[in-house]
């Protein structure tokens, strides 16, 4: 996995050329490519390129020039992991195309020579790049169809910067931090529209899109995927089938790695399936066993207590798993300190650029990511399946699917923890009006909705099914891909999601809600797929989040850091609050809420705000 970064200018406009724009951009993706890094200029372009080595680990190096000649036909910055790239190559050199590396780099890189724009639609897998193309001094840019990685843009007076972070953007001269009240709701939205960032000069590109930067410094955006309605034929026996066999397929694909790798264990459905498929895939190859690895805190089996979501600890069923498939197996353990540790939170706040309400759940992942590097390079997990087999539990509860809004603002809304929002509980009634959360979740719920494919005919319950899935795959899942790629990234390793194969997804997308919960269960099209492959009290365990800390000692760091914050009167958070609230909050000594974790994040939301806009100083512009 790497980082990419650049920019371009119009053939009429003055290049910048300058060396330390590039060496201070390839500095904010250090941890993106901690191997080498690379930069390639030209009179109107430049590529910047840090590697982490996953593939061909000689011969991936980029910028990749598509020939030795002082103006080469096209560039590339390249990062991304193409599932197909063999094939892809097979058919390349069948058509005339002579490869130097083994890298799938060099592939993607002949696939546009080859199919131009549209090699996009024939990749298969994570990826974002650019291609400098000199035949006609474009720039292009493109993203994978889920948004597995990222890409931001911005433009400049003269052209176009991109780079897989805002901070890379950042790092660009022509680009500020500038920050307004769209922004701000951007920030506190559990629902960003595809394209929105939470910097106005910055723009997200939306999965499944490309872009094309001309010679004149005109944009186009083009869409190359999207979800599409169609029948569905098969019986559930066949439906079972199929789900198996694309999951196999996905599974194998994504175990193609030079170097070491594992999967992140949590003993839920999901992840325990794509840990038993990979161990068999490994056992026909003769290789093996399947490394697993499962993240827990410092006595959180043996003092755990069931909360509105969480049934059980994790590390029990993930032994049993690890146990059943034969994996080698690790369990990462953290305590509290771990999780108050200043450094790591803001590794965690700067890593994502922006702040976020999860708190402990963002640096325990991280922390995760950073345990499970040590042994490995790169890791699967089970990220996606609850969108696409319908695992959540606010799908199942027919007040909140139905209600004309974003199910899981449905669920916060409802939940005495979040009524005012995720994270938003100590903002004031000043700040929460001018803020208009309502008016802005009424307008991209409007918007997501008009761009869903349906089938005609379709019962009420079949339409709304099919309505929420789209919603969790364009405007929730996108959240927690970024969040995975940017808390793996600073870690050092590469995370790849099984089931985001487009193949997959489109299949499920389409099979009736019926067929989904066949058994009255969430996720029973999954879990009879799986029905072979793990222990049955793995198979009939109810889905569990990530877990959170139980510790009343995290919770009172909390409070006592939020007490820091209200008494410095230059604390640039004191005119978004509700200051009674939160001394309030302060004045308990947790209380009834020490394990109240959707509480919590309200605290959480405030320190993390605090130090962001420390950091922006005077580029907030409200």
């Amino acid at each position: 996995m790497c980082g990419i970064a650049g920019w371009a200018v119009r053939q009429d406009g003055r290049p910048r050329e300058e060396p330390g724009i590039a060496e201070s951009m390839a500095r904010t993706m250090a941890c993106r490519g901690p191997d080498e890094q690379g930069v390639r200029t030209g009179r109107h372009v430049t590529l910047v390129h840090t590697r982490m080595a996953v593939i061909d680990l000689a011969g991936g190096r980029q910028p990749m020039a598509a020939d030795d000649s002082e103006d080469p036909a096209a560039t590339l910055t390249y990062c991304g992991e193409i599932y197909n790239f063999r094939e892809l190559r097979t058919e390349l050199t069948g058509r005339g195309h002579r490869f130097r590396t083994r890298s799938d780099t060099e592939v993607v890189l002949r696939a546009y020579l080859e199919w131009g724009e549209r090699c996009v639609e024939r990749l298969e897998g994570m990826f974002a790049f650019a291609v400098w193309d000199a035949r006609d001094r474009t720039l292009f840019l493109a993203r994978d169809r889920f948004g597995i990685k990222p890409l931001y843009y911005a433009q400049t007076r003269d052209g176009l910067v991109f780079g897989s972070e805002p901070k890379t953007l950042l790092a660009h001269p022509e680009v500020r931090p500038a920050v307004d009240l769209d922004g701000l709701r951007v920030l506190f939205s559990m629902a960003r529209a595809p394209g929105e960032s939470v910097y106005r000069d910055i723009r997200d590109l939306p999965p499944g899109h490309t872009l094309v930067f001309g010679p004149g410094g005109e944009i186009s955006l083009r869409r190359y995927w999207q979800l599409e309605a169609q029948p569905h034929e098969h019986d559930l026996e066949h439906t079972i089938g199929t789900v198996r066999e694309l999951l196999e397929s996905s599974v194998a694909r994504e175990l193609v790695s030079d170097v070491p790798l594992s999967v992140m264990l949590s003993g839920g459905l999901d992840s325990s399936t794509v840990a038993a498929l990979a161990a068999r895939a490994l056992a026909t190859e003769g290789a093996g066993p399947v490394r697993t690895t499962t993240v827990t805190y410092s006595g959180y089996s043996d003092n755990f207590q069931p909360d509105l979501v969480r049934s059980a600890p994790d590390s029990p069923y993930a032994r049993a798993v690890a146990e059943h498939i034969g994996a080698e197996h690790l369990e990462i353990e953290l305590t509290t300190a771990d999780l108050i540790d200043p450094v790591a939170r803001r590794t965690v706040l700067r890593a994502q650029d922006v702040p976020a309400p999860f708190g402990d759940m963002d640096t325990s992942t991280y922390q995760a990511f950073a345990g499970v590097h040590r042994y490995s390079k790169v890791a699967l997990t089970g990220e996606s399946a609850d969108e696409i087999f319908g695992g959540y539990s606010w799908v199942h509860i027919p007040d909140l699917a139905y209600e004309q809004q974003f199910p899981w603002v449905a669920f916060e809304q409802w939940h005495p923890g979040t009524r005012e929002g995720l994270g938003q509980g100590l903002l004031s009634p000043a700040f929460k009006s001018r803020l208009d959360m309502g008016a802005y979740y009424a307008e991209r719920y409007a918007q997501a909705m008009a761009h869903i494919p349906r089938l005609p005919g379709e019962s009420d319950e079949e339409r709304r099914a099919r309505e929420i899935c789209h919603l969790h795959l364009t405007h929730w899942l996108p959240r927690l891909l970024e969040r995975n790629d940017r808390l793996s990234m600073i870690s050092g390793l590469e995370v790849r999601v099984p089931f985001c194969d487009h193949r997959l997804v489109q299949y499920a997308y389409n099979i009736p809600w019926e067929m989904k919960t066949y058994d009255g269960r969430e996720k029973s099209l999954l879990r009879a797929a799986a029905r072979d492959l793990l222990p049955e009290k793995v198979l009939d365990r109810p889905k569990a989040p990530f877990p959170v800390s139980q510790d009343a000692t995290y919770t009172k760091a909390l409070h006592q850091e939020l007490a820091e914050v209200l008494a410095d009167p230059a604390s640039p958070v004191l005119p978004m609050l509700d200051l009674e609230a939160a001394r309030a909050v302060v004045s308990r000594d947790g209380g009834a809420d020490v394990q109240d974790w959707l509480h919590r994040m309200n605290i959480e939301m405030v320190l993390q705000v605090n130090s962001w806009l420390l950091d922006l100083g005077d580029d907030l512009e409200l």
